[in-house]
């Protein structure tokens, strides 16, 4: 294992040489082509920043909700399965907030951009200040 430069650092050096040199020195579909690979890259960036701590939360989430244990696809699987069978619904403590928390997870790796996950972020803080 190395210490330094992470690998999220490395993807992220290359997602802005992508975006600053090579597309803006070329034109047409290489520069896009570009611009697509670096957004691709900074999302898996992303992803190797945000997924332990988030995937630890959705877990222990899972596991509140369903009063069981297992790793994250089975209960996944499982909250699917209740949620179609209406074991579970939104009233279900912490199901709602469950949902919110993983998809709000999703667009921070994949559109931390987004204005409507902005707006839910902004949300959500309001919703938590004393």
């Amino acid at each position: 294992m190395q210490d330094h430069p992470e690998p999220s650092e490395i993807i992220s050096a290359v997602a802005r040489f992508l975006k600053t040199t090579v597309a803006a020195e070329t034109k047409g579909a290489t520069s896009f082509n570009a611009r697509v690979a670096a957004n691709a890259l900074e999302m898996m960036a992303r992803e190797l920043d945000l997924a332990p701590a988030a995937e630890a939360r959705e877990l222990t989430s899972l596991r509140d909700i369903l009063k069981t244990d297992g790793d994250l696809a089975a209960l996944n699987a499982e909250l699917s399965r209740r949620l179609a069978d209406g074991t579970v619904d939104l009233n279900t403590p912490g199901v709602a907030d469950h949902l919110w928390d993983v998809t709000l997870t999703k667009l921070a790796v994949d559109q931390p951009k987004y204005w409507g996950y902005q707006a839910a972020l902004a949300d959500r803080a309001a919703k938590q200040e004393p």
